[in-house]
């Protein structure tokens, strides 16, 4: 009986083995691996795996694996794969040592800077979610006037009041979680970061705006109190902490190398005691008189700039702004954006007001839109696959105001989607530069449920209707796909099914009704497959290309030709899929057997050279038409093997897909046994 292998089995294949892995993790969307060696993964393989979104490799042998909201699922499936149990792993310092050897200039800081970034967020992200989903209700209820949130606190209701604090809470304390998770990233103790930070949340700590011995100036710029505190006759710049960012980044940095110092020298039998001790009585003081001020000037500083250009040139602001999202998104580089915009609310320069998260709207509309456009084309295309994940992708993003699944599931896949995004990010962005830009007073996600929160509200809504119509019309007109794309992910798809349907309806045209729909399949029917082709038959699992031989695409067996290479049918069918390029058909067989016959591996690169298609789309099948001739020394001139998958695409509507046997066999002789 034909096995099939699972996704984790298949993505644990893919990068090596889990000899080759040296750590797994995983974020929100993404496995991470590191590897031993990550020149042995094959990009395109692993796009090819069903349920990867895409794969991102990084500097350092660093890899990783776009999987979506799933990730979470399919990271403990291939942890507790009995190859990842038994694998002997290295130790920690091991793994750390391993990846300082093989990181190649500064590529790999580069790498490592912006991880750091994302790791220390990505675990805020479904909180940042919830938060900003209480503001959009509140923001809905105003807009209503059913409620007033910017009245005194003596004056609102105490149900605000509390509505208030469960969404403040996640922000204001956002310098603590930051630390937590920071902390986390550099392998210390999350809890020492996470204190030290808290420290200058407590009560006692504000309290000292007030003491007597505090001194305040008058700031008519900011029009506020900036007030200094004298410790130890040392002066201490005393600033709001609630909601910070760039503070604990810059502390843990530093709190990592003073605590890696005292694991060292501090005795092991006393470590848990006096590591966090010292810890505490060096980094609280120095993160309150110099971390704590430097944090909150570069994050004033890079907000004023921005704020500036906004302010003298927001045309160009808002433009630029959603048309580099597109591109800082997969890299990780978006990360400080985020972070300017959260240092943006908690600062009295910006008027505590973030100007980034309305252009950052124009392009994650104008993303949505190419997804709605995908959802509209793989409908029409009866491309089950595709419309599973532009649908989830579609209501992650109006929703939930999440790109990712967009991005990685679909727009990074097929390169046209991108120009004809662009120009949505482009008018979007336009819009609300000639509108003179468009402010938030709070951190949120850019979807449909939260619109109510931009001002002015008019102009956000004009500007992202306008960003997701101009991608949905271009992709809707223009598609995201070409032609032989088109045919060939319906193949990889194994949707075999819908593709015959409309071919036996064209027939019926064309044949004046003749039949050409698949009988019913009967319970233990055995049918025999021709070979396509005479050379040697080898066991699916022996053929050289890990997705095929997984068997992901479906049971089968593989042909490795000898002396001319003419591709025949095996059976009376129909022709679902014919490349262009000649090196891939799709074949429903009058015996409800959907076959994939992919000639040689990656010979789709040759485009066509060496290949004389004798079949198109539609056609009708005798058993031992020649499909296609190859010319067997182009293909091998430019290095590519002739071994030839022949796949039963709906293997799944069968209880077993088996090589009659293996060895020499001749075009039209038994390759497979198939019994329903």
């Amino acid at each position: 009986m034909a096995t099939t292998t699972s996704t984790p089995e298949a993505i644990l294949a893919a990068v090596g083995g889990a000899e080759n892995i040296t750590h797994l993790t995983h974020c929100a969307t993404r496995l991470r691996f590191e590897l031993r060696d990550a020149s042995v993964v094959d990009k395109a393989t692993v796009e090819a795996i069903p349920g990867v979104l895409g794969a991102v490799p990084q500097a350092g042998d660093r890899y990783q694996i776009v999987i979506g909201g799933a990730v979470a699922s399919v990271y403990e499936q291939i942890s507790n794969l009995p190859e990842m149990k038994n694998a002997a792993h290295p130790s920690d310092a091991d793994v750390k040592a391993a990846a300082r050897a093989k990181a190649r200039g500064k590529n790999a800081w580069v790498d490592a800077f912006f991880e750091y970034l994302s790791d220390s967020f990505r675990p805020l992200l479904p909180v940042l979610l919830g938060a900003s989903l209480i503001i959009a209700g509140e923001a809905i209820c105003e807009a209503f006037e059913l409620i007033d949130t910017h009245a005194e606190a003596a004056d609102k209701p105490a149900t605000l009041l509390f509505v208030d604090a469960m969404f403040r809470s996640v922000f204001y304390f956002l310098p603590l979680m930051v630390a937590y998770n920071a902390s986390n990233k550099l392998k210390i103790d999350p809890w020492v970061g996470a204190s030290i930070m808290t420290a200058l949340l407590t009560p006692e700590f504000l309290e000292l705006t007030n003491h007597p011995s505090t001194t305040c100036i008058h700031n008519e710029t900011l029009n506020k109190d900036l007030c200094t505190a004298h410790i130890m006759g040392l002066p201490m710049q005393l600033n709001e902490y609630g909601g910070q960012v760039f503070v604990p980044l810059l502390m843990v940095v530093v709190l990592a190398g003073v605590y890696k110092l005292l694991v060292k020298i501090v005795p092991d039998n006393v470590q848990m005691v006096f590591v966090p001790f010292l810890s505490f009585c060096i980094m609280m003081p120095v993160t309150a008189f110099i971390i704590g001020p430097i944090g909150i000037w570069v994050g004033t500083g890079l907000g004023t700039g921005l704020f500036w250009l906004n302010a003298h040139a927001p045309i160009v602001f808002a433009i630029v702004i959603p048309m580099v999202y597109p591109f800082l998104v997969p890299l990780g580089l978006h990360w400080p954006l985020n972070a300017l915009m959260l240092a943006n609310i908690a600062s009295e320069a910006t008027g505590k007001t973030d100007f980034i998260q309305g252009p950052m709207g124009a392009w994650n509309f104008a993303c949505f839109g190419a997804t709605a456009a995908v959802l509209v084309w793989s409908v029409r295309d009866r491309d089950k696959e595709m419309r599973q994940t532009a649908t989830g992708a579609l209501f992650a993003g109006l929703l939930g105001g999440i790109s990712e699944p967009s991005l990685y599931g679909i727009h990074l896949r097929f390169k046209r989607i991108y120009p004809f995004m662009l120009v949505g990010c482009f008018v979007g962005g336009l819009i609300e530069g000639i509108g003179g830009g468009v402010k938030t007073g709070t951190f949120v996600f850019t979807s449909l449920l939260t619109i109510p929160v931009f001002n002015p509200m008019f102009l956000y809504a004009v500007a992202v209707v306008a960003a997701f119509a101009t991608s949905f019309t271009l992709i809707l007109f223009f598609n995201y796909r070409t032609k032989e794309e088109r045919a060939e992910a319906l193949a990889a798809a194994g949707v075999a099914e819908a593709s015959a349907e409309e071919t036996a309806a064209d027939l019926a045209l064309e044949q004046g009704g003749a039949q050409a729909t698949a009988p019913a399949l009967v319970p233990g029917t055995v049918t025999e497959i021709a070979s396509p082709l005479t050379g040697s038959a080898m066991a699916l699992d022996a053929v050289p290309d890990p997705v095929f031989a997984s068997g992901a695409m479906g049971g089968g067996a593989g042909v490795d030709p000898s002396g001319d290479v003419v591709v025949t049918a095996p059976a009376d069918g129909t022709v679902v899929v014919a490349m262009g390029s000649g090196h891939a058909y799709g074949l429903s067989l009058d015996s409800g057997v959907e076959i994939l016959i992919h000639v040689g591996l990656d010979t789709v690169n040759l485009e066509g050279k060496g290949f004389d298609v004798k079949v198109a789309k539609g056609d009708r099948v005798r058993a031992g038409d020649v499909l296609v001739r190859v010319d067997r020394s182009v293909v091998e001139a430019a290095g590519y093997s002739l071994v030839t998958p022949v796949i039963v695409t709906n293997t799944a509507k069968f209880s077993s897909v088996e090589l009659v046997a293996p060895g020499s066999v001749a075009s039209g002789a038994p390759l497979l046994r198939v019994t329903a």
